[in-house]
């Protein structure tokens, strides 16, 4: 099973990476950042395959993928 780490604190919010998952496990949380904006989570870890199609999309490299 892959893990997604997301960091935080890096993330704007842009949520390019919501469509970017074609598990749509990828969210907007409700909690802000230090910065002010809703970093993405994951949902449904269970179910990611690994395809770093998120930290692909990411334009400041906040998420990571790992196998």
């Amino acid at each position: 099973m892959a893990k997604i780490v997301v960091d935080e604190e890096r993330c704007k919010g842009c949520e390019l990476c919501i469509p970017a998952c074609p598990k749509h496990i990828m969210v907007m949380s409700e909690k802000f950042n230090k910065k002010g904006y809703h970093p993405v989570k994951q949902i449904k870890t269970e179910e990611c395959t690994g395809c770093a199609f998120c930290a692909m999309a990411c334009p400041d490299v906040a998420i990571e993928v790992f196998k």
